[in-house]
């Protein structure tokens, strides 16, 4: 299923003894001939989708992506897990998600089950890109929005077109202030390259938020 110009979601059916939490991510192995390769993905899907599995991946060109983006139904997949502890299963009243590009994926999946469960945990989702093209699960948030009244969603794009209206900032102390101003009484969740999750924790300590209050992932080779 592809999302935008260069990132598609894979879906396979679910097996039945197949549990994770929102948030987790699986390894996939494939095999081309004698050849494996394997990589690690946050699955984009919610527990609540019984019937299937998805990881949405960034298409680069190499290799893995790929074979990734030539597989036809039908095909097979090894996966493994879940891993992770970037997991939420309403044990928080209020949360801040800050993703970075792909790092979207545990978000929505967080998101997902949220909004399906009907929990009352307050979610700000707050997304970096660089352009309106690079904006991953826009309609599917917008939708989850109107099911859910404890969902906002805030979008920044750091080169955005001149038809971009809304923020034009990297996630900062100012963004952080303005559109949270309760921040102090969330729990954080970040995601996205490595780079933005170390500025992100930085500066989220700097701010004196406790690291018990701070869950990151980072995203290599996406």
């Amino acid at each position: 299923m592809k999302r935008t110009y260069n990132v598609k979601s894979f879906r396979f059916n679910r097996p039945d003894d197949f549990d994770y939490k929102a948030g987790q991510y699986v390894t996939i192995t494939l095999k081309d001939g004698e050849k494996k390769m394997g990589k690690p993905f946050t699955l984009s899907s919610s527990p609540t989708e019984k019937d299937h599995i998805e990881f949405t991946k960034k298409l680069t060109g190499h290799e893995f992506s790929n074979m990734l983006d030539s597989m036809v139904p039908g095909d097979k997949a090894t996966i493994k897990g879940p891993f992770g502890k970037l997991t939420l299963e309403g044990e928080r009243d209020k949360i801040a998600l800050l993703s970075g590009g792909i790092g979207i994926t545990p978000m929505i999946s967080i998101c997902k089950y949220c909004t399906d469960m009907k929990l009352d945990t307050d979610i700000m989702l707050i997304c970096s890109n660089r352009t309106e093209e690079d904006m991953i699960f826009t309609k599917e948030l917008e939708e989850m929005q109107i099911q859910n009244p404890n969902l906002k969603v805030f979008n920044t794009l750091t080169r955005a077109s001149e038809n971009w209206t809304g923020c034009r900032e990297r996630i900062c102390e100012n963004l952080i202030l303005r559109e949270l101003p309760d921040y102090y009484e969330r729990t954080f969740y970040v995601c996205g390259p490595p780079a933005m999750v170390d500025a992100m924790a930085e500066l989220l300590q700097t701010m004196k938020i406790p690291d018990s209050e701070i869950n990151k992932e980072s995203l290599i080779g996406y």
